[in-house]
């Protein structure tokens, strides 16, 4: 299987800025309207998402929250950013990092979100270590991703494995292997998107 880079992912969200809301924003809307509707649920007092896109999901955060969010593209970043100039009055904070390398003090967020990023991370382990790093003892983290595994999906995911680096995502993605082998606490897990396309995690930081 082809492994994703740094400068892979970089230049594959570079192409893909300009059209992603027309692409992806209605097919996956549905696991973020369940990823907001469960942060609202939460009420936190501070939010991180990690891989913020084009801030698709800003509008929807609870108002009373600060938002921070973070994204390895520059170009994605830029419509987020132009996007967040609408939400007069929200505590919204954007910018562009690494998020195998988060510069945030550790216990630094009561909850985490991570919209579609675990799999077109080049190192999704050195990712998840990170935000149980910086999130609270306790605190929650929502991981809504795609994994492998499911039949309806399964040639979809033979078909496009060996090409990762070229499309910015692994399709071969274990939930075991990403999620279960953890030392936290799976709190929930419900199929999310067309056909069980997604999953959406929360997550207890133990």
């Amino acid at each position: 299987m082809a492994i994703l880079s740094t400068d892979s992912v970089v230049q594959t969200y570079r192409r893909y800025a300009p059209m992603y809301d027309s692409i992806f924003g209605a097919i996956l809307e549905p696991g973020r309207v369940k990823l907001a509707q469960a942060v609202i649920k939460m009420a936190p007092k501070k939010i991180l998402e990690v891989g913020v896109g084009t801030g698709l999901l800003l509008p929807h955060y609870p108002a009373s929250a600060a938002i921070f969010g973070i994204d390895l593209s520059e170009d994605m970043l830029a419509i987020a950013k132009k996007r967040a100039t609408t939400l007069i009055g929200r505590n919204i904070t954007l910018l562009q990092m690494d998020a195998e390398t988060i510069d945030f003090p550790d216990n630094s967020f009561d909850c985490i979100t991570l919209p579609y990023v675990l799999s077109v991370t080049p190192h999704p382990e050195k990712l998840i270590g990170e935000i149980r790093r910086i999130c609270t003892k306790g605190g929650t983290i929502y991981i809504l991703n795609h994994f492998s595994g499911s039949r309806f999906w399964w040639l979809l995911e033979r078909s496009v494995r060996a090409i990762a680096d070229r499309i910015g995502f692994q399709s071969d993605f274990s939930y075991d292997a990403q999620i279960s082998v953890h030392s936290w606490t799976v709190v929930s897990v419900a199929s999310v998107n067309l056909f069980g396309l997604s999953k959406l995690v929360e997550i207890r930081n133990d």
